[in-house]
């Protein structure tokens, strides 16, 4: 057996574990994962930059203008209308190229940009110009994709974000006092999990007119159950070390042995099911709008995209296209959800 000296000789150690980082960049998938949707996930935070039918930069009369931060009328490059100017249009096109130039981005369309020129009536197949065709609207179907992955992005961030901090905090006091509290609070959750979720979010939806914070609140009525029942066995678990009863012993306050020393310990099987609540989120936001309750109409979204697609048969790319990138997206959150169980889990050396 191979023995590990330092410069004691006649002191024995042995090799250090991998940490938990460590861990989680050896298992492959996980980790090429978390690139992979990291990269996505980026590159649709500037998608004004990456798909916009402005400018990214203009040169004209000698001057240099930035149509994608600012607003420019028509009159300034020559135009007969004051009014916003439409650097899709031919006319102000000539104009700009007769004394500069525009540097467009590389999709030349916003997610409401509609289409005029199309060669076939909307929705329009694939093409140069429309790299994965026009939806029923002559809207660009990959503008809409890179917009509507960013809102779903966020929108699961947000309310994962929110979802956890609710759930652990009710599981940290459910497990940490039990009697009482937590039998009332543990039958509340029975009835309250019991309900038909989506059936209440879809009625909730018709009565108030939905936008992003609207269905972000509605959802989170639902969706602060998840870390629960984790965060509270561990409190259960750990309320009863030594070290928490020496704590009481002392005189420590009942909000610091809580989160300072119990929850360190409960995070770590918390932080497993971060990847799988995102996911869940996403699923909830496309579900609601492919049923129509979802986000305001025109808004860009993967649901909205296969209600198109399951509209429009003779279609195929609008379903195809929102189905992959929605695929792809829940597929990089469970193998992401997968590194991060192995490397928090004791049990492995990866």
């Amino acid at each position: 057996m191979k023995k590990f000296f330092s410069g004691n000789p006649g002191k024995k150690q042995t090799a250090a574990r991998p940490g938990r980082w460590e861990r989680f960049r050896r298992h492959k998938r996980g980790y090429v994962s978390l690139w992979i949707f990291g990269a996505l996930f980026v590159v649709s935070l500037f998608s004004e930059f990456v798909a916009n039918d402005r400018p990214l930069l203009l040169r004209y009369d000698g001057a240099f203008y930035f149509p994608v931060f600012k607003n420019y009328s028509e009159l300034v490059f020559g135009g007969e209308f004051d009014i916003n100017a439409d650097y899709r249009d031919p006319y102000i096109a000539r104009l700009i190229a007769s004394k500069g130039w525009m540097i467009m981005p590389p999709i030349a369309f916003s997610y409401n940009t509609i289409n005029y020129t199309l060669p076939s009536p909307a929705p329009s197949p694939p093409s140069r110009e429309n790299w994965f065709g026009t939806d029923d609207r002559g809207r660009d179907v990959a503008a809409r994709l890179l917009y509507g992955f960013r809102i779903s992005v966020l929108f699961g961030l947000t309310l994962t974000f929110f979802s956890s901090i609710a759930g652990i905090a009710l599981g940290a006091l459910q497990g940490y006092y039990g009697g009482v509290l937590d039998i009332v609070f543990q039958r509340f959750m029975e009835v309250w999990s019991g309900m038909p979720t989506l059936f209440l979010l879809i009625i909730l939806s018709s009565v108030i007119e939905p936008n992003f914070f609207w269905l972000l609140g509605i959802t989170l009525l639902f969706g602060w159950m998840s870390l629960t029942g984790v965060v509270r066995a561990e409190f259960l678990r750990a309320r009863n070390f030594e070290y928490v009863l020496a704590a009481r012993a002392m005189g420590m306050r009942h909000s610091r042995i809580m989160f300072v020393h119990i929850l360190p310990n409960a995070m770590t099987s918390a932080l497993s099911y971060l990847p799988f609540i995102l996911g869940g989120s996403i699923t909830t936001l496309t579900s609601l709008d492919f049923l129509g309750f979802g986000l305001p109409v025109g808004s860009p979204s993967l649901g909205e995209l296969l209600a198109q697609g399951k509209a429009n048969l003779q279609a195929p790319w609008l379903g195809i296209a929102a189905f992959v990138i929605l695929a792809l997206t829940l597929t990089l959150l469970v193998f992401i959800g997968e590194g991060i169980r192995d490397a928090f889990d004791p049990r492995r050396n990866i």
